[in-house]
Parts: structure tokens; sequence; C-alpha cells
């Protein structure tokens, strides 16, 4: 499998926020998000091609209790399955993140799925050329409502405008979300970005009823690799 780095930080996002957990990061993706923070497993994947027992023997190495199998999307990774049920049996508590648009039979003790809205799709970037397909894949109604019913969730939401709003409400409405599993996340890359965002985000949580997702490991530790 194909590992772009492990690491042991804090959750910085989601219902877990502050939680010590080893992160496991896989590289590949399927989508294109014009403001993914993590390139090098998406835009430009990168990393080594590790056993199984290679990887769970790193991850049982720092002794955490939880670990965040993340990525680039790891619900591509063919051997996926095999490696949450290797975490399972090392008696860890699993986050899965995912975008939600691809499904497999894994093993976790939450699935965090942050489905993409309108707002990553990668119009201009270069030159666009990736802006279909990423439209055509970004968006999977059934593969959600699967998850979400299979698995306890929750659900992550980047918000760049007020306007994402609405999308993100027929979305909710289209799979009958519990709303009280929903985050909405400011998008950005950098403190000043997301604390901008926050103010009139939390505004809309509040008027809502949602809850506001913070990204810790931005506000501690800026956009760098590794943390």
């Amino acid at each position: 499998m194909k590992i772009s780095e492990i690491f042991y930080s804090v959750q910085g996002e989601g219902i877990l926020a502050g939680v010590p957990s080893v992160f496991l990061r896989t590289s590949g993706c399927n989508l294109r998000c014009t403001w993914c923070d993590t390139p090098y497993t998406s835009w430009n994947p990168e990393g080594d091609d590790l056993a199984l027992d290679t990887i769970l023997a790193d991850v049982r190495g720092h002794g955490s209790r939880h670990v965040v199998v993340t990525g680039g999307e790891p619900l591509i990774q063919q051997e996926i399955v095999q490696l949450t049920q290797g975490l399972k049996d090392l008696d860890l508590h699993i986050t899965i993140e995912t975008a939600g648009t691809v499904y497999q039979p894994v093993v976790c003790g939450l699935i965090s799925i942050s489905p993409k809205l309108a707002n990553s799709t990668p119009a201009q970037r270069d030159g666009g050329r990736w802006a279909a397909q990423h439209d055509r894949l970004r968006y999977q109604p059934d593969v959600l409502k699967q998850l979400m019913a299979e698995y306890p969730y929750q659900l992550k939401f980047v918000v760049s405008d007020p306007g994402d709003l609405s999308e993100i409400e027929a979305i909710l409405k289209q799979t009958n979300a519990d709303r009280s599993r929903v985050l909405l996340m400011p998008e950005g890359t950098n403190s000043e970005a997301l604390s901008e965002r926050a103010r009139w985000l939390v505004e809309i949580c509040k008027r809502e009823g949602f809850r506001y997702g913070p990204r810790l490991h931005i506000d501690i530790y800026g956009n760098k690799r590794g943390v």
C-alpha cells in the first residue's frame, strides 16, 4: 500500500478534536479539490509502498489508542479492508477520513465523511482540465447513505462562503442525515484565513444548530506535514 506518512499528533478536526492519535496517510485520490491541503496525496501523489506488517508495526510503536486512516482517499486502496482489520486486531479505535465517494467494507469506530461541495471544483487550476471529472465524482449520495447506515459517522463540510449553506442543506435532505452529526469547518490553510471565516461561520452554526468544526492542527502547527 502506498503510504505518504505516518505520524503521531492530536486530532485537529471533528468530534474527536484534541485526542492524541496516530495518523496513517495513504497516497492517491480520485478527486482534485482546488483547495486541497495535502496535494502530495492527490495532485502529486508521493510515498512509499509498504507491506501491511510494516505499517501495523509502525502504528503500534507509537503507543496510541487512536488511529486515523486518512489520505488522499483511503477507500480507493486495494488493501484498505485488510489494513483496518489489522488495526482493529491491535485493539485501536479507528477513524477513517473519506470524501464518501467510494464504498468498501472497512472496520472502524468512526467514519468521518467530508462530502465535497461545488467550492472544491478546480475550474481554473491546471487550465480546468480536472474540473469535469472532479464534479462528476465528488458527490455520490448512494455511497454516502450506505456509509452512514453501516457506521458511526460524522459529516464535515468545508465552507468557504455563506452561500455554501444551501448546497449543504440539499445534501442533508437527500441523505436524511442526522444534523447533530454535522460539522461546518472554515476553508483555509492558515490561522488568519480560518479566523476570518470563523467569525461568520460560527454565527451560521448557532442559527442552524450545527457544530462548528475547528482545525486545531493549523492553529497549533501551521500548514505543515507530519504534525
